[in-house]
This record gives structure tokens, sequence and C-alpha cells, in this order.
């Protein structure tokens, strides 16, 4: 049933709610200028994410939080939970709308969110994400702070890992043509931006897609060449088992672009990384880790990690634990294993909720340990920082530095590091 026609005054701008990646949040601010571009009034958008069971219940919980606030409002629900389960926020009382992640970059779909419209069309709108073949990178030009841009060059996943939702969330993996990248970029340094994040699902398959199949290294290297201007160029979230020999040439060799990998690891067991049907192995793992920071010494790690995959031993896990060090990671991003309906994982037999927890913490207690080791190597050096707001800033590492008198936002300043408060780094 179709929920009433919202008849509320037209002067109250839309609200917007992003859960999840950062991904997300760049999809957030396309939405915002395509609400504003269509005229969307007096209703709060709920960007979801999907990429554990707990991350559903956040959402619902959160669209119930905004009802009680809003009681008159749309709420309108996307994102990847929408997509890969919109029953599940169609049956709330709560939700107005709810729309696919392909549907919410489409300025037809806000056209119909007018408060007189809202009511009418069709309250489901998520069609068959597999089927998409393009991305909408070329909606925004990027967002951040007034230091760092991120723009999208990629979306969705060839893969078929048996944890992941996602590519049901995301489609199949779609690039940004190389010479709209650019584009956006030489705007971005321009509009002066100092950095500029290289964003997408799966990154490292960008270019698959394309006329003559680029890689993701082709894409840098040519960034760097064309957009001189650029002081710094950062990539995300990367698998290492996917890095092409023009990307990990760069990262050796250009020190523009920053010595800063966060790796797709996942686990640091052969048995378990066969099961989750990954594409490396932890001889892998530590090889790439070996190698990189071989070549260029100031390279820091950092790493998805998941605890309690089903089938996982204590031994198994130990194993997670050791690849850390073995490949000197710094910053780990630990999931707690979370089955979602729909992956063959949730099918194979379950680690308890109690070992799953525990085996997270001591996960986060060994990466406390990792990025305070890190910390303290970094007193008495010299850092070139990029300032965020006039108290802190990040190194190319992305390690945090905290100032103790006001500084230029925006800008890359040299600073000693006298110390560090156990979180970040400490400058005059």
């Amino acid at each position: 049933m179709n929920p009433p026609k919202l008849n509320l005054p037209a002067s109250a701008a839309p609200n917007f709610t992003t859960l999840g990646c950062r991904l997300n949040a760049y999809e957030t601010e396309a939405m915002k200028e395509l609400a504003a571009q269509a005229g969307v009034a007096n209703a709060h958008i709920v960007n979801t994410c999907a990429v554990t069971a707990e991350a559903v219940r956040k959402a619902r919980q959160e669209i119930r939080k905004i009802r009680r606030d809003n009681p008159e409002a749309a709420i309108i629900v996307t994102g990847c939970a929408a997509q890969t389960e919109p029953e599940t926020f169609a049956e709330m009382p709560e939700v107005t709308r709810v729309i696919g992640n392909h549907e919410k970059m489409q300025p037809e779909t806000w056209q119909q969110m007018t408060p007189d419209l809202i009511g009418e069309t069709e309250r489901v709108q998520v069609d068959d994400i597999l089927s998409v073949r393009e991305t909408a990178g070329h909606l925004i030009d990027g967002f951040g702070s007034r230091a760092r841009a991120y723009v999208q060059v990629q979306n969705g996943c060839d893969h078929r890992c048996t944890f992941c939702i996602i590519p049901y969330g995301r489609g199949n993996s779609r690039s940004v043509p190389a010479g709209v990248v650019v584009e956006q970029i030489k705007r971005l340094v321009g509009a002066g931006y100092n950095e500029v994040v290289l964003t997408g699902v799966d990154l490292t398959s960008w270019g698959a897609d394309l006329p003559a199949t680029p890689k993701l290294g082709d894409l840098v290297r040519r960034i760097l060449r064309l957009v001189p201007d650029l002081p710094r160029l950062r990539i995300s979230s990367i698998d290492s088992i996917e890095a092409d020999p023009a990307l990990i040439e760069a990262i050796a060799s250009e020190p523009r672009l920053m010595p800063h990998l966060h790796l797709s690891l996942q686990a640091g067991d052969n048995m378990i990384l066969k099961r989750m049907k990954r594409r490396h192995s932890r001889e892998d793992a530590i090889e790439f880790c070996t190698d990189m920071r071989s070549a260029r010494p100031d390279l820091v790690f950092g790493a998805d990690l998941i605890a309690g995959f089903p089938t996982e031993t204590e031994e198994m896990f130990e194993n997670s634990l050791a690849l850390a060090r073995d490949c000197g990671l710094t910053w780990l991003h630990v999931f707690p294993y979370s089955a979602r309906k729909g992956t063959p994982a949730a099918r194979m037999p379950q680690v308890g909720g109690a070992q799953i927890k525990a085996r997270a913490a001591r996960l986060r207690a060994l990466g406390e340990d990792l990025a305070q080791a890190h910390l303290a190597q970094q007193v008495g050096r010299a850092h070139q920082v990029l300032m965020e707001n006039p108290r802190m800033g990040r190194t190319a590492q992305f390690t945090e530095v905290a100032f103790g008198s006001d500084q230029p936002v925006g800008e890359i300043i040299s600073a000693q590091i006298t110390g560090h408060d156990g979180g970040q780094l400490l400058a005059g």
C-alpha cells in the first residue's frame, strides 16, 4: 500500500544520512545535487550499507530514530542494503520509498520526489543491479574536506567471495574512462585541492571493461603525467594480487603517489582464504608487502581482516594474527564475521558468537599495538602534513598529526614530530 501524499511546505530542504563506506559518502554528495536540481523537499534520505547483518540492523535503527524525530517527513531508503533486501525496508511503516543503487543516481528518480508526487509513484524502485553496465562517477567532481577530494573511478565487483553480498548491491565492475577522471582531477586541482583519493568497490579491477583493457597503474601514471600540479595522489583499498606492474612501479618510484596502501587481505590462513574464495595466499600477501617495502621503505600498510569466518579454528585464527606481523601492517580494520543471507559462507559451519567477538577483540588489540609502534617510530622525524582543519592534518602515510596552534587549512606544511598521545602524532 502506498503511503499518503505529503503536502508539506516546500521550504524544508532534504536531509541525508550516510552509512558505510567512502563510496556511499561520495554518492550521497551526488544525490544532494540531484535532489537540489529536482527541487526535492521535506524528505530524509538514508544511504544504507549491507556489508554485515549488523550494518542492516543499524540502518533499521536509524530509520526508526529519524521517524521519531521527523514524524511528517518522507523517508527514502537507498544504498546497498536497500538493493540487496528491499523487502526489509518496504515492510517498515516508517519508510516512504525504497530505491536501488542504480536508481539513486538517475535524475528522473529524484524528479518524482517532489511533495505532490512522492506518494503517487511506485513505492519500491529496485532493478537488477547486475544488468547495469555504466557507472555514474561523472556526476560530481569529488567531495571531501577543503584539503582532500575523493574521486570515484570504479563501481561494482566481478568477484564472488563467499562472505560478501556487495556484488549484489553494487553490480558488476564498471569503470570511469581515464579521460573523464583526468578532467575531474584537473578541475579539483584548479579549485585548490592538494590531494585526490581514487575510490572504488574493487579498485584494481579498473579498466577491465574499457577499450584496450587498461590497468589501474596506467590510470595512476596518466593522472600524474597529465596533472603535474597535483601534489598528492592516493589510492584507496586494493587487492594486492591484482596489482599490475605499472601500479607497482608507480608505488615504488612516484613520490606524489602516497606511501600508504590499504589491502583487502581478510585472513591469514590458506584454508580460510580458499573457503572465502579469495585469489591470494598468505605467502602472496607477505611477498607483496616485503617487496613493496623494499622498493619504498616509507610505505605503510593497512588491511581488512575478518575474525571468526566459518570453520575457523584457533590455529587458523592464529595465522591471521601472525599475518599482521609478517606483513608489517600498521592499521587494522577488523570485521567480526557476520553471516549474510544468500552468501555461500552463511551455509558453512559457523563459529560461535562469543568466539567471534573474542577473536575480533584480539585482532583489534594487536592493531592497537602495531599503530602505537608506528607512532613511536615517527617521533623526531620531519613530515609533510596536509592540514584537514586548523589543528589536525595527515602525513603522507595517512597518520594524524595534532598541532598546538592554528595552521592553514588545505595547505601542506613541514612539521617536526615531537611526540604522540597514543592516537595522534604531536607537532608544535
